[in-house]
C-alpha cells in the first residue's frame, strides 16, 4: 500500500466509507473526502492529487474526472482495492437485471455446500469490509455493476454474466459506454479463469467471449436439474436466474442434490415480485427493485391473471416502446372480458408522460402519488386479479433509493389493508 501519495475519496457513500477505513488501517493518513454533502465545489482541482478512489456513483465520465485523468492522476475504486488485495476466489456476476437474485443463489449454494463464503458488492455489503475475514480457501460471491466494473483493472477468477440490454443512459454516455464498462468483468481474465455467458443474448455471449479463460455457455433447452413450476420465485426470468446459478454450482462440483434443495426452497429478494398480501381477493405484489422497462416486461409475463400494473418513476432516456407492446399485449380473457392481460396501468413518477406515449390503446390513468395508484388499482380490480407495483424507472425522482420505494409501497398496502 502506497503510504505517502496525496488521496482523495470521491464520493462519501457506502463505499467512501469503506475505503477510507481501509485506507485508515493501512496507515494512509493523507486522505481527502470530497462530496458535495460537505462542499458544492468538491470536484474542483481534482489534479492535486495522486490517487483518487471514485465511488460508484460519482460518474466516471464527469469532465473533472476526465481532466484529471489527463493529468496523470490515478482513479480507482473499492472494488479494485478489494480485487489487490483479496484471498481465496472471486466469483462475479453482471448484467442488466438478475444479477442480485443469480449473486444470493450461488451463495446460498456454496453455503450450503459447507464452503466459507461471503456475498458481497453491489448487494449490499461493500466488499473491501470483508477483506480481513477471507483465507486461502474462501470464496467471494460479488454482485457488480456497471458503475463498479467502469475503472476496474481485474476480472474474477469466475465471471457470470447475464443478459444484457440498454440500462443508466443518464449516466452512460450511450450503450457502447454501458457495455464496454461490463466488459471489464471478462477483459482481464487468463487462461486459468472461467466465464459463464448466455449463447442466446448477444451482448452477454460477446462479453463472453472476449475472455482469455474456459467458456461455458448456458444452455436453459438442455437444464434438467428442476423445472420453473418446482420454484417459490415467479417468472421465466427468475427460472433462467436459477438455471445459471445451478450451473456454476454444479462445475464447481457441488452435488445436485444440495443444488436443488436451495433453488426449490429460495424464496426470493425483498421487492423483486414479492407477494405482499391478498385485500379483498387481490394479490398485490411489490417489484419495485425493477429499475429498468425491460424488468417490467419480465414482470408482466409472469402472471397468468389478469393483472393491473403500477409504472413509473425517474427516466433513465431508455426506449419504453418494448414496455408499451407488453402493457398492451393480449392475454385473452380477464375481468373485463376479451381484453388486455393488463387492462388497467396506472402511470405515475418523472417519465408518465413518456411511458403514456408508447402505450397501444391500453387503458390508462394517471396519478400523482403511490397511495392514489394503490386505491385506484383497488377500485378498478376484482377478486383473482394481480395488482402489480413494477416501476420499470429508478426511484430518485420521489425516493432515497428502490428499497426506499419498496418500503413505502408496503406501508401502503399495510395501511389499506387495516
Amino acid at each position: 500500500m502506497r503510504t505517502l501519495l496525496k488521496t482523495a475519496i470521491l464520493g462519501f457513500g457506502r463505499e467512501g466509507k469503506a475505503v477510507l477505513r481501509f485506507l485508515r488501517n493501512h496507515n494512509v493518513k493523507n486522505t481527502s473526502i470530497l462530496d458535495r454533502k460537505f462542499d458544492k465545489d468538491y470536484l474542483k482541482n481534482l489534479n492535486q492529487f495522486d490517487i483518487i478512489y471514485r465511488s460508484p456513483g460519482v460518474p466516471y465520465n464527469l469532465r473533472e474526472i476526465q481532466a484529471a485523468i489527463k493529468s496523470g492522476v490515478e482513479i480507482s475504486c473499492a472494488t479494485d482495492l478489494f480485487f489487490q488485495n483479496a484471498k481465496g476466489r472471486i466469483i462475479g456476476i453482471t448484467g442488466t437485471k438478475g444479477k442480485g437474485t443469480t449473486s444470493t443463489l450461488i451463495y446460498k449454494i456454496l453455503k450450503a455446500a459447507g464452503k466459507d463464503v461471503y456475498l458481497a458488492g453491489n448487494i449490499g455489503k461493500p466488499a473491501i469490509d470483508i477483506l480481513p475475514k477471507l483465507k486461502k480457501n474462501s470464496i467471494t460471491v460479488l454482485e457488480l455493476s456497471s458503475f463498479q466494473l467502469q475503472d476496474l483493472k481485474h476480472s474474477p477468477n469466475i465471471s457470470v454474466v447475464l443478459g444484457i440490454y440498454p440500462d443508466h443512459l443518464d449516466a452512460h454516455k450511450n450503450f457502447k459506454e454501458y457495455l464496454n464498462a461490463k466488459s471489464s468483468v471478462t477483459r482481464y481474465q487468463t487462461r486459468e479463469d472461467k466465464v459463464f455467458y448466455l449463447s442466446s443474448d448477444k451482448y452477454s455471449a460477446l462479453l463472453g467471449k472476449m475472455s482469455k479463460g474456459r467458456k461455458i455457455p448456458v444452455d436453459f433447452k438442455k437444464f434438467n436439474l428442476f423445472k420453473e413450476k418446482d420454484l417459490k420465485i415467479l417468472g421465466r426470468h427468475n427460472f433462467k436466474n436459477a438455471v445459471i446459478a445451478a450451473t456454476v454450482a454444479k462445475n464447481l462440483g457441488i452435488p445436485s442434490k444440495t443444488i436443488i434443495k436451495v433453488v426449490k426452497n429460495y424464496r426470493g429478494l425483498p421487492y423483486r415480485l414479492e407477494f405482499i398480501k391478498t385485500i379483498r381477493g387481490r394479490k398485490i405484489y411489490n417489484d419495485s427493485a425493477s429499475t429498468n422497462p425491460m424488468t417490467t416486461v419480465a414482470a408482466i409475463k409472469s402472471f397468468a391473471t389478469p393483472n393491473i400494473m403500477i409504472v413509473g418513476g425517474k427516466d433513465k432516456n431508455l426506449d419504453y416502446r418494448p414496455l408499451g407492446k407488453a402493457l398492451s399485449a393480449k392475454g385473452g380473457s380477464t375481468s373485463g372480458g376479451k381484453n388486455s392481460a393488463t387492462y388497467l396501468t396506472i402511470l405515475f413518477g418523472e417519465n408518465k408522460f413518456k411511458i403514456k406515449k408508447a402505450l397501444r390503446g391500453n387503458k390508462f390513468a394517471m396519478v400523482s402519488n403511490l397511495k392514489t395508484a394503490l386505491k385506484l388499482a383497488l377500485k378498478n380490480s376484482k377478486p383473482g386479479d394481480a395488482i402489480v407495483f413494477s416501476p420499470g424507472s429508478t426511484s430518485f425522482d420521489m425516493f432515497i433509493d428502490y428499497k426506499d420505494r419498496g418500503r413505502k409501497f408496503n406501508e401502503i398496502v399495510k395501511n389499506m389493508s387495516n
